[in-house]
């Protein structure tokens, strides 16, 4: 039995043995792109796994095979003293679970070896601030060291060193201090009396791939899947890649892309980015991101490479789609790809334009929208209020609006959604919120942009969704919000508009904007097909109408 396969694109493995992520991986290295090398651990292993209850007979030998021919390739030593490969450790299923299971990045970087990083480098802070990620991800997913306790752990000076220059004094100062956070992680895990963290990368590497596993079945995970009908069964793969790293120096950063804006359907490039950073910055919603123009300003030429990449893709998908990418040193790097999954009003205009530029038939742009698409298409939105209703402002991250008393933890969303619409506030959210995500009508969250956790959960369940709001303090002990100086009880009766990103006291009045031209135009494909009036039926019906003679006459299959 082959458990493992090469990230090469002579693979010919279908979605449901490689997955989502390492299948993509694999079309972005045929269509040529940058994609850094590694393997995946295929899902048959996971189910081998799920039997027993452990990795199975010969696959630590396929394992040490798969390291040692990508050691062979990038010319390093996983762990090693001079020249160490650095790995990252994702999950990915055969149907696309953002954030629900576990990532560890920065892989093998040993006490030994991230001194080898920091000589081959020349810059200890780089080395260090890498091996805390790892320890505060190894940490939190596979030793299972609760957020919480590993909330107080300093960040900062990394985050603020690779933005400026600094000073020797600086420098030392922000070595002094990463040291001293490495050492309270270590410390925070000794104190739970449990695993610690191998010195062993080979040793490591396998905790990662169980932890990986394991977390398939969280609570989480289960709870996803069941509101989105993904069946328990499917299992995921483990994609082991060269890690890039966004944290290198100025000229190095991660982010997020969609080709046309998710929210309207627009053709032009949407996300977020952010400078010295990993990609957990980005996708946790922890931290402030930029929109993605800011990288045309600061680095113009992976700007131009990005959006060459984004046009290469949609010719070959036929659709929008969203990447995840870092940029190393001036080089760019793609490490995710799949279709953008638009829904309502984006749905209809990508659609419409794909069939008008002829990347697909009236026919295909039919059956890629659902009638659930259509009863979102007309988009509420909060009518003008008086002085004083607004009680703080983010971004519009998902269309819509929300109504609900105020809940600032998912369990208690989950208990207050009992007695009435609930909209969900937190200071951002990370997948143990799920729960609570399920049961509330909305969500805000203080921190965040458009491609954080909350804005990506909240748009695959169609509610709308305020992120980013930077005057907005959430406790949750005390279970209270502030904002502008006032203090909101949960319970307290608010609503949030999606598209204008405003949140006020109240219910207000609401309105409901005109459909678009696209639409009017889907819906006249539709009514070619049937050959009926539309008089007396609704959009909806309308379009299935349609979708059931397109699938009845077989043209489903070639439209």
């Amino acid at each position: 039995m082959t458990w493992i396969h090469p990230l090469s694109p002579e693979v010919e493995e279908s979605v449901e043995v490689l997955g989502a992520k390492a299948h993509g991986l694999v079309v972005l290295r045929r269509l040529g792109l940058p994609v850094p090398p590694g393997f995946v651990i295929s899902t048959e292993v996971y189910r081998a796994f799920l039997r027993a209850g452990r990795l199975p007979s010969g696959f630590g030998t396929q394992l040490a095979a798969a390291v040692a021919d990508l050691e062979a390739v990038t010319h390093r030593r996983l762990g090693g003293a001079e020249r160490p490969l650095v790995v990252s450790v994702r999950s990915g299923a055969s149907v696309s679970m953002p954030g629900m299971m576990s990532t560890v990045l920065n892989l093998g970087l040993t006490t030994r070896a991230t001194t080898a990083l920091a000589d081959e480098t020349g810059d200890l802070r780089f080395a260090l601030d890498s091996r805390l990620r790892f320890l505060t991800g190894f940490a939190s997913e596979v030793l299972g060291v609760g957020p919480a306790t590993l909330a107080g752990i300093d960040h900062a000076p990394a985050r603020q060193s690779t933005s400026v220059s600094t000073s020797t004094s600086t420098s030392t100062s922000t070595t002094s201090r990463l040291t001293e956070a490495i050492h309270d992680v270590e410390r925070l895990i000794a104190e739970r009396g449990g695993d610690t963290v191998s010195e062993d990368a080979a040793r490591q590497l396998e905790s990662a791939v169980t932890a990986v596993f394991s977390s398939w079945n969280t609570p989480r995970a289960k709870a996803y899947r069941e509101l989105h009908g993904i069946p328990h069964d499917l299992g995921t793969a483990v994609t082991v890649q060269l890690m890039v790293f966004g944290n290198r120096d100025q000229h190095s950063g991660t982010g997020v892309a969609f080709s046309r804006d998710p929210s309207t359907g627009e053709h032009v490039p949407f996300g977020e980015v952010m400078f010295g950073r990993q990609g957990d910055d980005v996708v946790s919603g922890t931290s402030l991101t930029g929109p993605l123009s800011e990288l045309a300003d600061r680095e113009p030429a992976m700007w131009t490479r990005l959006l060459s990449a984004l046009t290469r893709l949609e010719e070959h998908y036929r659709d929008a789609c969203y990447v995840e990418f870092t940029f190393e040193a001036g080089e760019l790097w793609v490490l995710q790809v799949r279709p953008g999954r638009f829904v309502g009003r984006a749905a209809v205009r990508v659609a419409v334009d794909l069939a008008d530029a002829g990347a697909i038939g009236r026919d295909e742009a039919l059956l890629r929208v659902s009638p659930h698409h259509l009863a979102q298409l007309r988009t509420p939105r909060i009518a003008a209020t008086g002085p004083g209703a607004v009680f703080t402002r983010g971004l519009g991250a998902s269309p819509g609006v929300a109504v609900g008393r105020v809940a600032t933890t998912a369990d208690s969303a989950v208990r207050l959604a009992a007695r009435g619409p609930v909209v969900l506030i937190r200071p951002e959210t990370s997948p143990l919120d799920m729960h609570g995500l399920a049961a509330a009508s909305g969500v805000v969250t203080a921190r965040g942009g458009p491609a954080s956790h909350a804005a990506v959960v909240a748009r695959s369940l169609g509610k709308p969704a305020v992120v980013g709001a930077a005057g907005l303090t959430v406790d949750p002990v005390g279970g209270t919000v502030r904002a502008g100086g006032r203090t909101l009880p949960e319970g307290t009766l608010v609503a949030l508009d999606g598209t204008s990103g405003e949140v006020v006291v109240g219910e207000p009045r609401v309105t409901t904007s005109s459909a678009d031209p696209q639409l009017h135009r889907l819906l006249a494909w539709a009514d070619d097909i049937t050959a009926d009036e539309p008089t007396g039926r609704t959009e909806p019906e309308r379009l299935t109408a349609a979708q059931a003679v397109l699938r009845r006459t077989g043209r489903a299959a070639t439209g």
